[in-house]
């Protein structure tokens, strides 16, 4: 069985580039966008953000990919990538970061060891509850 930060493409949502969504997107396998989200993104295992996708949102999981744009704070369990032509405005957080040469990047980073066991509900709730209205620590 694979760890929860590996790649499994046959347990993956895959959002198409003509989806759009306004709202709040949740998921238990992980999801590969190519389209555009506005609103909040997660909690999932991995979350892969398409070359050509267009994220407005916060984006909660334990792996976050990014080869396209996102505009919002970024939050992972165990690692963010930012690859060479992703453009991110906002925030990283995240045990491991790792911004490519040529990725376009505005915000902070923030990295801490991962904590010892998993993140509760209640404090899943309150990182998005904070990172929607930018009150993160």
């Amino acid at each position: 069985m694979a760890a929860s930060h590996e790649f499994a493409p046959d347990r993956a949502s895959i959002l198409g580039p003509t989806v759009r969504i306004k709202g709040e997107l949740t998921a238990a396998e992980d999801l590969v966008i190519h389209g555009q989200i506005e609103g909040s993104v997660g909690p999932a295992p991995r979350v892969t953000i398409g070359p050509d996708a267009h994220v407005k949102a916060a984006v909660i999981a334990d792996v976050i990919v990014v080869e396209g744009r996102v505009d919002g704070d970024l939050k992972a369990q165990v690692s963010i990538a930012v690859r060479a032509r992703a453009n991110v405005r906002g925030n990283l957080e995240a045990p491991v970061v790792n911004i490519a040469e040529g990725a376009t990047f505005n915000g902070g980073v923030r990295m801490e060891p991962a904590e010892a066991d998993s993140t509760s509900t209640a404090a899943h709730d309150r990182d998005v509850s904070a990172l929607r209205t930018g009150t993160a620590d």
